[in-house]
């Protein structure tokens, strides 16, 4: 029978007491760290100052208001520190400067501001302050070959040259942007303006007469008829209003004109107007239903008061019940105005019958 090592046995019991002795270690310190933890938790709520209570809630004799408070902080306020101003003071120091500058814009066209149009505008501008208007020039043509689609360019370009004084140039500038973009409104209004505070009343009308050929929208026409009744060419803004319900054959155009006839005095040429237009109106209900009122409360202007009844009458047979709620309406009012008991008991009656 073998015997069991005595080496063996104590090795083993050393390395068990060893291990129990590590973990006895541990777990004083773990104790000793959740210790210090807690320690500090408390300290740290402890130096946690306290709300303080106000005992007097009372106001102050002396009220600071915000007013205050922003003039004292803008006493206070340090001096801003500005950039030295470099005085010049020959023509060399000033041709190196203005060289310098030009080069300074150079590059920032090259380095791709050639696609930034307030590039372009700050260096023909800052040409323009130099006095060098054939240098500034350029630049405007040179900026205008990428963006000869953008109208408030040739707007600005136009306008420095109605500033310097130069007016056949800027009139040259106003003819080629309306040819190239005829549709942009801003163009012509600018261009028209530019010649009438030049005095030149023919050729602000003959910019108009071109800008009519392009079928512009109803602002457009009220423009022109405006212009000629300034200088109180009372048949030529008649006959712009002619061309202006062809063009626009809507209840708005008629209705324009017939209070352009009114403000003239001519009772007999509006209530024309108003019976073509119900002849030649184009459009729905809607446009039916706004002319028919308009001639209504002209004829009430007028005191006709007949007419005005047949006119209500006359629309609501031609517009659908269930769209001439607002025509019974003002019927109903004007009748309650200057009607007699039954007329008003019969628009009543009608009314009902829509609900």
């Amino acid at each position: 029978m073998s015997s069991f090592p005595i080496n063996q046995l104590v090795s083993a019991q050393w390395y068990a007491l060893y291990d129990f002795h590590i973990l006895w270690v541990f777990q004083k310190q773990q104790q000793k760290k959740d210790k210090n933890t807690k320690v500090s938790v408390c300290e740290k709520e402890s130096k946690l100052p306290r709300p303080t209570r106000v005992k007097n809630k009372s106001p102050e004799a002396v009220q600071i208001t915000a007013e205050q408070l922003l003039r004292e902080a803008r006493e206070r306020q340090e001096p801003e520190v500005l950039p030295s101003e470099h005085s010049i003071t020959d023509s060399t120091e000033l041709s190196d400067y203005r060289l310098r500058r030009r080069k300074e814009f150079e590059d920032r066209v090259s380095r791709g501001g050639r696609s930034d149009v307030q590039v372009w505008v700050n260096y023909a501008r800052w040409e323009e302050s130099q006095k060098d208007y054939a240098r500034a020039r350029s630049v405007w043509e040179r900026a205008l070959k990428d963006h000869h689609r953008n109208h408030a360019l040739w707007v600005k370009y136009a306008e420095s040259e109605m500033k310097n004084k130069f007016v056949n140039s800027a009139r040259h500038v106003w003819d080629r942007a309306v040819y190239l973009l005829p549709r942009v409104d801003l163009l012509w209004y600018k261009y028209s303006h530019m010649e009438e505070m030049l005095g030149n009343i023919a050729g602000a009308r003959q910019i108009f007469e071109r800008w009519m050929n392009w079928s512009p929208d109803q602002q457009g026409w009220l423009s022109f008829a405006k212009f000629e009744l300034r200088y109180n060419e009372t048949e030529r803004a008649r006959s712009i209003y002619e061309r202006f319900f062809l063009c626009h054959p809507k209840a708005s155009s008629f209705i324009r004109y017939a209070e352009f006839e009114v403000k003239c005095g001519e009772v007999s040429r509006a209530r024309d107007v108003y019976e073509r237009a119900m002849e030649k109106l184009e459009g729905g209900y809607e446009e039916a239903e706004m002319l028919y009122l308009a001639f209504a409360e002209f004829e009430q202007g007028c005191n006709e008061f007949q007419r005005a009844r047949v006119i209500y009458k006359f629309a609501l047979d031609h517009i659908p019940i269930g769209r001439a709620e607002e025509l019974y309406t003002r019927f109903i009012a004007f009748e309650k105005q200057h009607g007699d008991k039954q007329g008003i008991e019969d628009a009543i009656v009608g009314r009902r019958r829509t609900l």
